[in-house]
């Protein structure tokens, strides 16, 4: 039987054929982990140029950080250094990965926005104690449109 002209046979269509070339990107800077359900992770300092940065990391641990043990980012043992501080977790370039439960982020969150609210209050009611009626430093702002009368 002939097979019909214009018609590929099924060895010559791959799907090498169909897909678009690749493009090259340059690598990340840090890659991102896999995440476990209930925890957060950040990448902590731990040195900048070389200089130890031990305040930050006992800070960040004392916050509730925990550094990831490379067994829990299999994929990150080729990436880690060799002279590294901590050899059991994933540090690169200087930045520990850490993690902490997504409660423990969300109470920090709510705490400096607390924080803030406070200060946008204080700073608004100084100002406001300092306005003077004829020459205010907020003004309500509002337009309203009137129609003459045509002559």
């Amino acid at each position: 039987m002939a097979e019909p002209k214009g018609r590929l046979e099924r060895e010559l269509e791959t799907r090498a054929q169909s897909e678009r070339p690749k493009t090259w990107m340059p690598a990340e800077l840090l890659p991102e982990p896999d995440r476990q359900p209930g925890y957060a992770y950040r990448w902590i300092r731990t040195s900048t140029l070389g200089n130890l940065d031990p305040r930050n990391l006992s800070g960040k641990l004392r916050e509730g950080w925990e550094p990831v043990p490379v067994e829990e980012q299999p994929r990150f043992k080729m990436l880690i250094d060799p002279a590294s501080r901590f050899k059991d977790n994933i540090e690169i370039g200087g930045l520990l990965l850490c993690k902490t439960p997504v409660e423990l982020v969300e109470q920090r969150n709510a705490y400096y926005s607390k924080q803030s609210d406070r200060q946008t209050e204080a700073v608004d009611n100084t100002l406001m104690r300092q306005s003077d009626p004829r020459m205010p430093l907020f003004k309500e702002r509002s337009s309203s449109i009137s129609f003459g009368k045509g002559a």
